[in-house]
């Protein structure tokens, strides 16, 4: 008993809004879908005419053959029953060539819309949201959503449409010449439809938790392949294999008792239809013994019969579709409810950053339920200043540029740029003039000079190439083959730690912000490489506003300030000298580095 209250609670499917949001992307492309419904309905009815051809060219065929019609006669109407067939034909592959061609410009479009629609969504999500999401799992979700609209929009075309159709006609024409068989006709269609939708609600929890066993699986490989470097370091192959076995073993599992529902669908099927064939032509075939109906009629209905079994399967197949479409749906459109925690207020307007001043005022800040990393932190930094943020790891140094960027706000306090609420300024201008050099710098799969360029797309040449130059890169670059054409690999593989570092600072410096972020900028460079890019830096960092962020004291010596952090609170500050001369943490932590111990 215990265990079930731990279940996770079943996610319920919201058809409507499903439905809701599909028909939002069908009705921007509106007359192309009417036009292809209506082809596609053409064609179906056209599929019952000939088979009335056929009727009729049995009818006097049995005449001709009784010798109650002259041979002439048969033979012109013969004649005209397959000069119609071949306009039949004609008109038959003109549609269905219509509809196919429509079916190629509406689907790419809609699958255009949501890819557009969602990828934007997902993007402009909080950063507490993408830390809280794998990217294995979002690439799945929105890969699976669009062969959704796909399955839907095959659907709605050519499964649903064209057997709602042929059951009307088909119903029509075989009550003409025998009630009967057009009631054995409802009993069938409605116990085919009925049992194969029993079957697929069942199915429907299946496929839910099929979907999700692929999404774990997804998201690891994703996560594995992202970190492989450091599998291989560790020697973990083997116990990822494992964990890997463990997923793909559960969505085995899960793939086994979905696609178990199948058989259990084309058995009851088969034995419906098979019957159903037996009642249709028991009425027919009495009828004809006593002369009442011909053996063209009995033809038709047979023929007609086959053409609706043909359906009822494309049907019921449109229906698996319909209810995989709707999970498929569900986890891709449940981003889509997914709001921004960090909002841009009504009228925000756009700021421009002239002269730099930074004030935290009073900020108390935790991440969500965790204890609280900033206690009533107070600071202000001048137009210019350069100030360096140390102490030990989880002091909450990387938390304060976050939320000067407003990928979190504050608890409580205010975070104000030139006198300015960053609050109420829109976000992303916010970060637009700001530069940042990260602790880990991330890479697109590109050449170096697009991942510099990023920073300001319409940057002329020779000022991209002054950055690189700036950065210490240009040396590095001359050695490669397609020198700064060079293409970086995923996440900047292909590239050593400090290259990647270099190309991260040389994003920054073309950024040309008026106030710029270090988050251990230096870190992964080498002591003579180090030297060289902080003259570099020295350069940048004149007349901007500064934050640096830095474990190795040595980079920071010429800061004009230095707070100590610990714990959320600010516990010392001053320039190098004057903290070493207090002898207090700043002058622990660097005697550390220097080599020597404190003594307790």
């Amino acid at each position: 008993m215990v265990k079930s209250k731990k279940k996770t609670k079943k996610k319920n499917i919201d058809y409507k809004y499903n439905l809701k949001e599909y028909f939002g992307f069908v009705k921007r492309h509106r007359f192309l879908f009417g036009l292809m419904i209506l082809g596609v309905i053409i064609a179906e009815a056209l599929y019952v005419a000939d088979k009335f051809l056929y009727k009729r060219l049995i009818d006097d065929a049995e005449l001709f053959v009784a010798g109650n019609m002259l041979q002439n006669v048969f033979v012109q109407i013969a004649l005209v029953i397959a000069g119609i067939y071949l306009g039949i034909v004609i008109l038959r592959t003109f549609f269905s060539w219509m509809n196919g061609f429509l079916l190629s410009v509406i689907e790419p479009k809609l699958i255009y819309d949501l890819k557009q629609k969602y990828f934007n969504h997902i993007l402009r999500l909080s950063h507490k949201f993408h830390a809280e999401h794998k990217t294995g799992s979002l690439i799945s979700r929105l890969g699976r959503g669009a062969g959704a609209i796909e399955s839907m929009t095959d659907l709605f075309a050519f499964q649903i449409s064209p057997l709602i159709l042929q059951f009307i006609m088909v119903f029509t024409s075989i009550a003409f010449f025998t009630w009967e068989s057009a009631i054995v006709l409802l009993v069938v269609v409605v116990s085919f439809s009925v049992y194969s939708l029993y079957l697929q609600r069942l199915q429907k929890d299946a496929q839910v938790q099929w979907n999700k066993s692929k999404d774990k699986e997804s998201g690891f490989i994703a996560d594995v392949l992202t970190n492989v470097e450091s599998v291989k370091y560790f020697g973990e192959e083997k116990r990822i294999g494992s964990r890997f076995d463990r997923l793909a073993r559960q969505t085995r599992n899960h793939t086994r008792r979905y696609w178990s529902y199948f058989a259990k669908m084309g058995l009851g099927q088969i034995l419906i239809l098979g019957l159903g064939l037996l009642g249709l032509i028991y009425f027919p075939m009495k009828d004809f013994i006593a002369g009442d109906i011909t053996l063209g009629t009995i033809v038709f209905i047979y023929s007609l019969y086959g053409n609706v079994a043909h359906n009822l399967f494309r049907f019921v197949w449109g229906i698996r579709s319909y209810y995989r479409s709707m999970a498929d749906f569900q986890d891709l459109f449940d981003y889509g409810k997914e709001t921004n925690d960090i909002k841009d207020k009504p009228g925000a307007k756009e700021i421009n950053i002239k002269k730099g001043s930074i004030d935290f005022e009073k900020i108390n800040f935790s991440y969500g339920e965790k204890k609280r990393i900033l206690k009533n932190f107070d600071l202000k930094i001048k137009p210019n200043e350069k100030v360096a943020f140390v102490g030990h790891s989880g002091s909450g140094k990387t938390t304060i540029v976050k939320l000067l960027n407003r990928l979190y706000d504050v608890d409580s306090g205010f975070i104000l740029i030139d006198g300015i609420d960053v609050r109420d300024v829109k976000q992303e201008s916010l970060r637009n003039e700001t530069g940042i050099v990260p602790q880990e710098p991330i890479l697109f799969d590109d050449s170096i000079y697009n991942n510099i360029k990023f920073a300001r797309p319409e940057a002329p040449r020779r000022e991209i190439m002054r950055a690189i130059k700036l950065a210490q890169l240009d040396k590095i670059v001359k050695g490669f083959p397609k020198k700064e054409n060079t293409i970086v690999g995923e996440r900047g593989v292909k590239l050593s730690g400090g290259e990647k570092q270099r190309v991260s600072i040389a994003r920054a410096i073309l950024a040309n912000k008026k106030i710029l972020v270090l988050d251990e900028a230096t870190s992964a460079l080498d002591s003579q490489t180090e030297y060289e890019i902080q003259k570099a830096l020295e350069k940048l960092l004149e007349g901007r506003t500064s934050i640096i962020i830095a474990h190795r004291l040595s980079t920071i010596m010429k800061a004009d300030r230095i707070i100590v952090m610990d714990k959320g609170r600010i516990v010392e500050q001053g320039s190098h000298n004057q903290l070493l001369l207090r002898r207090g943490e700043y002058y622990k932590l660097w005697k550390m580095q220097s080599g020597g111990y404190i003594q307790e």
